[in-house]
């Protein structure tokens, strides 16, 4: 018998090996050529797609951008969702279309080894790269291609899953570089500043500026897709939550430490049509069984909560703005975002609401029922995107079976799963109108370019010139050029163009108040905004500003109520009020002002008191006066708390026992938190907030006697 066994073992490993390998082929499909994969694309719209460059040129591509001489840099994230003993397999790659036919036909590394490296940017002649925990710069010296200088740049960022580290870099309108940090933890060095403190990073996201060695927190958190609108806007992606937009930047929020937590919105959800995608691909097997199961556990524990195993977004991922030049019209100014678990790419269509100092993101005419893009090739891996030179969108295609995180997967579903499968595949593809015939090449050799013929390039139609054109003009610093930047700026038709143009001076320290001035006059909306913000480098700018909050677009007030409050000054008090008496039913708006010391201070209540804001009771208003008095409690000034205490004694508040409960209510809360309740007032305010005294009036004002 025991013979016989020994016969058979080895013929029952192989046989069970088998039906092993059956088994995992038949729960998931196997993988297309580019060229089978493209023919399941289904497009909602007009367009179309060409391949770029596939496997073996490029593998496991997560980000894609050009240099001013339109080499495209590709990253290669070969050690995505692998063990940490094979870490640091990560490539950049240099690919090269020599014949101009639209297709990649050469190769290069340009950098290897890296640790999970997710994003690149040009940068004075060579490639910003984010690999956690480090912002690095590379760049070829000896002009073979391949880097041979390195230097971190950053260091001390979060990495310890993929999914959520340092990435998308991004150079804005403003001259300052962003990327994405998913609001991880991290204390920040920079190397050319070594004797500056670290920065806390955590519940924030990051940029800097090289040109002038800053660097700060910016509002989050995105994860992986980071997109900016010609005016400066913020829109990043997160799993679920396909677009959010920045409203209120950090430096605003952090520059009141006593603004309670409460007042700190600072991101909108801008979609309207959350969660739901439309998915064409089959669901994979492990994701409806783990969803079945944890569905069972909520039924079982009385949760009310549902997951879904499809048609919900869930891998959200790289989205981007798109101005290119090349694409219907229609499409200027859309984020379009893939979805790596749906296999799909959704587009946005970005509306202004007159009412809000945000965007509406709304689905296409043509995409009510259905996605820009979707597939039922189920290793379709949308994970970035990129606007070319030539003005086309690009796509970024991982190509993989298994694109999700292995810890977030129940480890008896992994054993059916082959984690490395695909990672000798990777495609880039170019979106085109359908119609279009045969590709033609544009060679923009802007880093050859003559300083004017860069300014020239500030009023190319497709964006990616324009911004190409401001960082290098940037880098090289040619003031000889300011007069034709100037002209610009004054006779250009193309408010596009004419920020562009601004921001070239401002990055060239040649900003003056009258040109801030003149553009906060300016027609567009969106260079009165950003005007907003350059006035605040310039006092002679005030008086102006404090006007700009009748501005008839509401954004541009609610950034002049933001930037009003960097100024110390009465005046700006006294605008701080107006914009509370015109907008003060918008929660942005509360916070606007609150987020100041101007707009949190006795003086502020003072006016409000004049100008007559406590004889209506509304909701908004209780709210507002609530975190005042709470911000006044925590900034614990004596001779502020007893003014406060004064002025909710006054014959005018007689009748407005509301707003003397909502005022004592948050002068404790403050206090409390400043820890200013001793035995004195604070105390005795915190009697007043716990009775239930009818005659509150009287006792405040037999209080503020004492």
């Amino acid at each position: 018998m025991c013979k016989h066994l020994a016969i058979h073992v080895p013929f029952l490993i192989v046989l069970m090996g088998i039906l092993a390998s059956c088994e995992t082929e038949s729960l998931y499909e196997g993988p297309l050529s580019p060229e089978e994969s493209m023919k399941t694309f289904q497009f909602a719209e007009n367009v179309k797609t060409e391949i770029f460059a596939s496997e073996p040129l490029v593998i496991d591509p997560v980000a894609m951008q050009f240099d001013g001489d339109g080499n495209a840099y590709v990253v290669g994230m070969l050690d995505a969702y692998k063990p940490d003993a094979v870490k640091g397999k990560g490539k950049i790659i240099m690919l090269k279309d020599n014949d101009g036919d639209g297709r990649a036909d050469t190769s290069t590394v340009f950098a290897d080894s890296l640790r999970e490296a997710t994003s690149v940017l040009p940068w004075k002649g060579g490639l910003l790269v984010c690999a956690a925990p480090n912002i690095m710069y590379f760049k070829d010296t000896d002009g073979d291609g391949r880097s041979d200088l390195k230097e971190v740049l950053f260091t001390g960022f979060f990495s310890k899953n993929e999914e959520a580290q340092i990435t998308n870099l991004r150079f804005g309108v403003d001259n300052w570089i962003y990327a994405n940090n998913a609001g991880q933890a991290g204390e920040i060095g920079f190397s050319r500043k070594p004797d500056a403190p670290r920065l806390n990073i955590q519940g924030a996201d990051f940029r800097f500026r090289l040109d002038r060695n800053a660097f700060e927190r910016s509002t989050g958190p995105g994860q992986f897709g980071l997109a900016i609108d010609d005016w400066g806007h913020r829109f990043f992606t997160a799993n679920s939550l396909h677009i959010r937009e920045v409203v209120v930047p950090l430096r605003y929020l952090e520059r009141n430490p006593y603004l309670p937590a409460s007042a700190k919105n600072a991101i909108q959800n801008i979609s309207d049509h959350d969660p739901l995608m439309y998915q064409l691909s089959e669901t994979p097997n492990w994701r409806q069984v783990r969803t079945d199961r944890r569905n069972k556990n909520f039924q079982e524990n009385n949760l009310k909560r549902v997951e879904y195993a499809r048609d919900h977004f869930t891998g959200a991922s790289g989205g981007t703005y798109y101005d290119g030049d090349k694409l219907p019209t229609a499409f200027y100014g859309s984020i379009f975002t893939g979805d790596v678990a749906g296999n799909l790419v959704h587009r946005d269509v970005l509306s202004v609401v007159d009412s809000m100092p945000f965007m509406v993101a709304k689905r296409g005419g043509k995409e009510k029922d259905k996605e820009f893009m979707a597939t039922t090739d189920s290793w379709f891996r949308p994970a970035n995107f990129s606007v070319g030179p030539d003005g086309y969108l690009y796509m970024m295609d991982m190509y993989r079976q298994h694109i999700e995180t292995p810890m977030s997967i129940p480890e008896d579903l992994q054993e059916t799963m082959d984690f490395d499968a695909g990672d000798k595949y990777g495609r880039i593809y170019r979106i085109v109108p359908k119609n279009e015939d045969s590709y033609k090449a544009v060679n923009p050799n802007l880093t050859k370019a003559t300083s004017s013929e860069l300014v020239k390039a500030l009023v190319h139609e497709n964006g990616w010139w324009n911004l190409t054109a401001q960082r290098l003009l940037l880098e090289r610093q040619d003031k000889n050029i300011l007069p034709e930047v100037i002209a610009l700026f004054a006779e250009n038709e193309n408010p596009r163009f004419r920020l562009h143009a601004l921001y070239v001076l401002e990055g060239m320290d040649a900003l003056d108040a009258a040109t801030v001035k003149t553009a906060m006059k300016d027609p567009s909306p969106g260079v009165r905004e950003n005007a907003a913000i350059l006035s605040e480098r310039f006092p002679s700018c005030l008086p102006q500003l404090t006007e700009m909050i009748n501005d008839a677009s509401v954004r541009v007030a609610f950034q002049a109520a933001l930037s009003l409050g960097q100024f110390e000054d009465d005046t700006a008090v006294i605008a701080l009020a107006q914009a509370l008496e015109l907008h003060g039913q918008s929660s942005w708006f509360r916070t606007a002002v609150l987020s100041s010391e101007a707009g949190s201070s006795i003086d502020l209540i003072k006016i409000l008191v004049k100008n007559s804001f406590f004889k209506d009771p509304v909701p908004w208003k209780l709210k507002f006066f609530e975190t005042c008095a709470h911000i006044i409690g925590a900034r614990n000034d004596n001779s502020e708390v007893f003014d406060l205490v004064s002025i909710l004694a006054r014959p005018s508040l007689s009748n407005a026992t509301k707003f003397q409960s909502a005022g004592i209510e948050g002068l404790v809360k403050g206090l409390e938190k400043s820890q200013g309740l001793g035995d004195g007032l604070g105390q005795k305010l915190k009697t007043i907030e716990s009775g239930a005294d009818s005659n509150l009036t009287k006792i405040i004002q037999r209080l503020n006697a004492e």
